[in-house]
């Protein structure tokens, strides 16, 4: 006999769920969320509900003992766990389910469970939000699981002692991996999609961009569409890759939303995969007109993140092209569509033009021409104000701006943009006029917080540069002090880098800022010797330090630390509502900014620079750098502080010139090109999945493809399971018939893209954990 709602319910509410109303299955849905992590697994002795043997006599002990407990609870239900904020409303609706299943248990106590006859009872629905609901139904109806990225999900069948036994419960093939070689010859990037699951069916976009629907039990595929974005040549910028859909109903309209690599925003019917014929033109509109002038514009901008949808507002970035030889590039403006026709609604200009606020900071007119400063990222949504918060990048170009002096407004900012009308609500510049490609990586954690005892509804940013910014949602008024600080002065001709730059006051940085000699490899005095050789030829210095030419004394160029890539990537953040933390991975490692000649013609920068890694082959494959060469943190919000970190994974310990030393985990790199999504959040455990190739340059550790479960309170990993194909997405969980699943996008860039899924024998009982717990 199968789990039911996470254990809840045996064979007879298996029945009963199949003709109840949606009340009762909103009922069940609360008291998987407040009530199983102790009455389903008998926590402190708890009265267990849902024992698979001897099932009739145990459901009705525990029932008489629970409904006793739930009924004082009206006055003031003792907390455990999630239930401390279960609400009048919802403990009554949980008293009428489990007074309908005792009932329903007596009058069959000689019945065989799997023919027991649903309840007839009426119940009423508790007042709940919808993106409340779906959680505790066990959905993941956003790409974040809501609109203010949490990644979370209060579902607690899988926990810290049974995680272990995690088994694979189904693998689905993406059809680009059979579209490859025969239908197109172009050639699908890494795997990096989170698929969304919502009323029964997972909904999850291909790196060719095309969108499927799969059955969340099975993995087969219901149906699938398929846009032809290949026929039209490679995106812009990062190729083939695709990280998720968005998602939208009212009523009996239910829509899957696609933004493609090549600039169309699609609108599907959930139910059949056809392409709604209201929207656009036929389903599609074409996201490139009105914002490219040429052909060869449209080439430099494409999408790959899902779009946010703010009530009937799709709200859609984009990414642009990095690395150009040019000082004049298009960008993609924020804009807004409606959700229905796709009609557009308004644009934010991320580069202000003549006459708006902030063209004062773009010098020399720079505005005109200067492109990118663009919001290619997740983004997050505060339905109640309206708002949706958005995460944009370095403008044109990455590590030379002396064409276009000034603080770059809103250049690598985060905007509080009013979805209704494309207003600016307030906004916050975290790099002036910025120099070491530090966009905002990822979308901003919407978090409630009390802070010296006081309620915050705050906004945590989480960067490139290992600091997390954080301010009331409302107002943008920073939680902690953010400190203007003198940094480090550019000394290439033509460049005017900004006097100071924000440093948050709390909470501290996550990932190493800066670079000195301490900093440097010392397991060994030989190796010592060759970090310090290898650092004579490149400039140090702390956060900040600009690039810079090579110069007479034989320096390369500047060590920027943390690297282009992060710190942060574009996984970004989970958040614990219940602990009040938040949960980042980071890498440590350099990277190498030398500046060139930029060439002839009038639209050449002076200078061009791009990251790359530092020759640190006298190492034989080591870092420059000291460990942690990867890291977990756990953040926490309501104080400030670092609540624990980590070094993630076990790094090269067995490289020859240091296994001797019998050294415990290095961490290895969180991304670099192989970056690795986000984490997931669960009620007793935080998700991370790692991917890590031994290649030459960084060489961080052996080939290391793994999925990781952290206890959320110390750190300690509880389960690590070492897959076959590399995870490179964001990881997400739901509850199906029962059932939790863990699901994790693999593979790509040369190697089949799959979907894999984990979830516990679904047979396996609560007597079972009683026993292990016993021995």
């Amino acid at each position: 006999m199968k789990y039911a709602i996470a254990g809840l319910l045996s064979a007879i509410s298996v029945s009963m769920m199949s003709s109840a109303q949606a009340a009762d299955r909103e009922a069940n849905a609360i008291f998987e969320t407040y009530c199983f992590s102790c009455h389903g697994t008998g926590w402190q002795d708890a009265p267990v509900i849902g024992d698979t043997s001897a099932w009739q006599e145990r459901r009705a002990k525990g029932m008489d003992a629970l409904l006793s407990n739930t009924i004082k609870g009206i006055n003031g239900m003792p907390a455990k766990g999630a239930c401390s904020d279960c609400t009048e409303a919802e403990l009554q609706s949980v008293i009428e389910l489990l007074t309908a299943e005792k009932k329903q248990v007596t009058a069959t106590t000689s019945t065989p469970a799997a023919t027991a006859s649903p309840s007839s009872v009426q119940r009423s629905s508790p007042p709940t939000s919808k993106s409340r609901a779906a959680q505790r139904s066990g959905e993941w109806r956003n790409y974040a699981n809501d609109g203010g990225s949490s990644k979370y999900t209060p579902l607690a069948q899988i926990d810290e002692q049974n995680v272990s036994k995690l088994q694979e419960a189904w693998r689905w093939n993406s059809p680009d991996n059979a579209l490859q070689g025969s239908v197109t010859q172009q050639r699908a990037s890494y795997y990096k999609s989170t698929p969304l699951m919502v009323d029964g069916r997972l909904f999850v976009s291909t790196g060719f961009n095309l969108v499927v629907a799969i059955d969340p039990a099975s993995g087969e595929t219901i149906w699938q569409y398929d846009p032809k974005a290949y026929e039209q040549g490679r995106p812009a910028n990062s190729g083939w890759q695709h990280r998720g859909l968005s998602y939208w109903e009212s009523g009996a309209d239910k829509r899957v939303i696609i933004t493609t690599g090549t600039g169309e925003l699609i609108a599907l019917n959930a139910q059949t995969g056809e392409p709604i014929k209201s929207f656009g033109k036929n389903g599609k509109v074409d996201l490139q007109a009105g914002i490219t002038q040429t052909e060869a514009e449209r080439r430099l901008i494409g999408y790959n993140s899902p779009p946010a949808i703010v009530k009937d507002t799709v709200v859609v970035g984009c990414t642009v092209t990095d690395g150009v030889q040019t000082t004049r590039m298009p960008t993609c403006h924020l804009r807004g569509f409606d959700v229905r026709t796709g009609k557009q609604r308004w644009i934010f200009h991320t580069v202000p033009q003549r006459g708006e606020p902030g063209v004062e900071t773009w010098g020399n007119g720079s505005w005109q021409y200067t492109g990118n400063t663009n919001a290619w990222s997740m983004m997050s949504v505060d339905e109640e104000l309206g708002y949706v918060y958005v995460p944009t990048g370095t403008p044109t170009n990455d590590f030379y701006g002396g064409h276009r002096p000034g603080y770059n407004l809103y250049g690598e900012s985060l905007l509080a943009i009013d979805a209704s009308t494309g207003k600016l609500v307030w906004h916050f510049q975290a790099v002036h006029h910025g120099l070491w490609d530090y966009d905002f990586p990822a979308a901003p954690n919407l978090v409630d917080i009390v802070v010296d005892g006081k309620p915050i509804k705050a906004v945590a940013q989480v960067s490139k540069q290992g600091f997390t910014y954080v301010f009331d949602r409302r107002t943008g008024e920073p939680v902690w002090p953010i400190e203007e600080r003198p940094v480090p002065q550019s000394t290439v001709p033509g460049e005017q880098s900004a006097a100071t730059q924000p440093f948050p006051t709390k909470p501290p940085a996550f990932a190493r800022q800066g670079i000195t000699e301490d900093d440097l490899i010392d397991f060994t005095p030989a190796l010592r010797k060759t970090a310090l050789e290898i650092a004579k030829q490149y400039q140090l210095g702390p956060l900040f330090t600009p690039p810079s030419l090579p110069d007479d004394s034989g320096r390369l160029g500047t060590l920027q630390v943390p690297s282009a890539a992060g710190g942060a990537n574009w996984g970004g953040a989970g958040f614990d509502p219940e602990l009040g933390y938040l949960f980042v991975q980071a890498a440590n490692q350099p990277s190498f900014t030398p500046l060139e000649p930029g060439g002839d013609g009038d639209d050449a920068p002076r200078y061009l620079g791009g990251g790359r890694t530092p020759d640190i082959s006298a190492l034989q494959g080591l870092p420059l750098t000291k460990p942690p060469y990867g890291t977990v943190t756990a953040i926490d919000l309501n104080r400030g502080e670092i609540a624990w970190q980590v070094a993630h994974g076990q790094g090269p310990t067995d490289h020859p010139a240091i296994k001797h030393l019998n050294l415990p985990p290095l961490g290895a790199s969180s991304h670099s090109f192989l970056s690795s999504g986000g984490p997931l959040v669960t009620k007793t455990l935080v998700f991370f999945n790692q991917v890590q190739r031994e290649i030459e340059t960084p060489a961080f550790s052996k080939t290391e493809y793994y999925l990781r479960a952290f206890d959320k309170r110390t750190g300690d990993v509880v389960w690590e399971h070492k897959m076959d194909v590399p995870p490179f997405g964001t990881p997400m969980s739901y509850l199906h018939d029962g059932r939790q699943y863990i699901v994790v996008s693999t593979g790509g860039g040369g190697m089949p893209a799959q979907l894999v899924a984990y979830a516990l024998d679904p047979y396996r009982s609560n007597k079972d954990r009683e026993e292990e717990k016993a021995q």
